[in-house]
């Protein structure tokens, strides 16, 4: 009985199309509506049918490339968390390279700045995702999305504080780090308000400047915190 060749059998198997380029703008077209979406209007809030009128697809578009609302979502805090995650672990290990014990100042800088360098670039799709990364992180039913996107990473740069801190109670230290994300969070957001209360009308100070002083902030924070 002859057996069938690796070579023919390739070739009676259906061949999988190429996702077109209009097939992948659709795509990314969806997550970038729904990010808006979701940020504005939470994730109850938000239809599939808003979300496809304002992506200018079909809402069957949804499902093809997405599956469902639900997926979507975790796709749209997904995308966004991979570079970032990325970007910290790079700057932590820039830092690491030129000192095996980098200080707490620099620590939080490596992990804090490279939002708020996306944020303050203007993107309004960043400023978008800010609002929804504080959303998940305050509703508990998000639990799986934050510990699969976030929660990685936050613990390599709490491992390291604990190396700076070793007398210290680790969940003080991830207290402390929690609140110095939703600081950051805040200020990346709510950048309005500082002129508004500063009186100081068009003279908001540069993300840069607003950077180092969140840095500073969050340091003495957590240092006063651990040393209490």
């Amino acid at each position: 009985m002859s057996q069938e060749s690796p070579a023919a059998a390739r070739a009676d198997q259906p061949r999988r199309r190429a996702v077109s380029k209009r097939s992948l703008a659709t795509s990314l077209a969806i997550l970038d509506a729904a990010e808006r979406l979701f940020a504005e209007r939470g994730y109850d809030g938000a239809s599939v049918r808003d979300i496809a009128s304002a992506a200018g697809a079909q809402i069957a578009s949804i499902s093809f490339h997405h599956v469902g609302k639900e997926t979507l979502f975790e796709r749209v805090v997904e995308r966004r968390a991979k570079e970032l995650s990325q970007l910290r672990l790079d700057a932590l290990s820039m830092l690491k390279a030129h000192d095996a014990k980098p200080t707490l100042k620099a620590l939080l800088s490596a992990f804090l700045r490279p939002y708020l360098e996306k944020a303050g670039a203007g993107d309004p799709q960043w400023l978008a995702y800010a609002r929804l990364v504080a959303m998940v992180s305050a509703d508990i039913r998000w639990h799986r999305i934050s510990e699969r996107c976030f929660d990685p990473t936050a613990g390599v740069f709490i491992a390291e504080i604990v190396k700076l801190f070793p007398q210290a109670d680790r969940s003080a230290i991830a207290v402390s780090f929690i609140f110095s994300v939703s600081a950051m969070l805040s200020l990346s957001t709510s950048q309005w308000r500082i002129e508004a209360l500063s009186a100081a009308a068009g003279n908001q100070p540069a993300m840069d400047r607003l950077a180092d002083q969140l840095v500073s902030f969050c340091e003495a924070g957590m240092r006063a915190a651990l040393k209490g």
